[in-house]
């Protein structure tokens, strides 16, 4: 499976919901899920009563694109989740939020997770005052990601940094603008990931 090159406006329609995968713009009117929140496609205004399986596939779709994964790297995760002691659901949940390339847009480095990707892989940010490239390098509590001496000019960063406040920093981060640089003071708990997703179908689908 190649990487979606389409409108990503059509993902949050047919999800039903503001993945906010374009930046600023899903802020703004022009948003295309605020005109039109119904699926795209011809039958895309139809009422069904969609399946279980439908439900839990639904689900996951929600939560892979959110992150920007693709299948085989979203199965990855939930494999790993599953090998890690307590709940599934939850280890899924952490996993992803602890990509480097996520904390890099929760901290407002970046205007969106497909934005903040291609800045690390970019080579613009050091974690603990090394240079590091993978958008799926896991930080840990306690690490520190910081914009590099040379990037501090990027106009995207600057833009990103200049709307933070719009969109809000979590409380397990903390973020010096000034310097270009931010902290993870603590992973996350269960109640502090506010995105309406449910784990729980997730598991369900991958577990038949």
């Amino acid at each position: 499976m190649a990487r979606y090159r389409e409108s990503v406006c059509r993902l949050c329609r047919r999800e039903g919901l503001k993945l906010f995968l374009k930046g600023d713009r899903c802020y703004s009117e022009k948003c295309a899920f605020e005109r039109r929140e119904y699926a795209p496609g011809d039958h895309g205004q139809m009422r069904r009563k969609p399946s279980d399986y439908c439900v839990q596939l639904r689900a996951k779709q929600k939560l892979r694109r959110m992150y920007g994964l693709l299948e085989k790297q979203f199965h990855g995760y939930f494999e790993k989740a599953d090998r890690l002691k307590g709940i599934t659901g939850t280890n899924l949940l952490l996993l992803l939020e602890r990509r480097l390339d996520n904390m890099v847009f929760r901290m407002g480095f970046a205007n969106s997770r497909t934005e903040a990707r291609q800045l690390v892989r970019h080579n613009h940010f050091s974690v603990n005052g090394r240079k590091v490239s993978i958008p799926s390098y896991l930080v840990k509590a306690g690490d520190e990601i910081e914009v590099r001496e040379g990037s501090r000019k990027v106009a995207r960063i600057i833009e990103a940094l200049e709307s933070v406040a719009r969109r809000g920093v979590p409380q397990w981060l903390v973020l010096d603008k000034d310097n270009f640089k931010g902290a993870v003071k603590m992973l996350p708990t269960r109640e502090e990931l506010t995105m309406p997703v449910e784990e729980q179908l997730v598991v369900e689908l991958y577990s038949k």
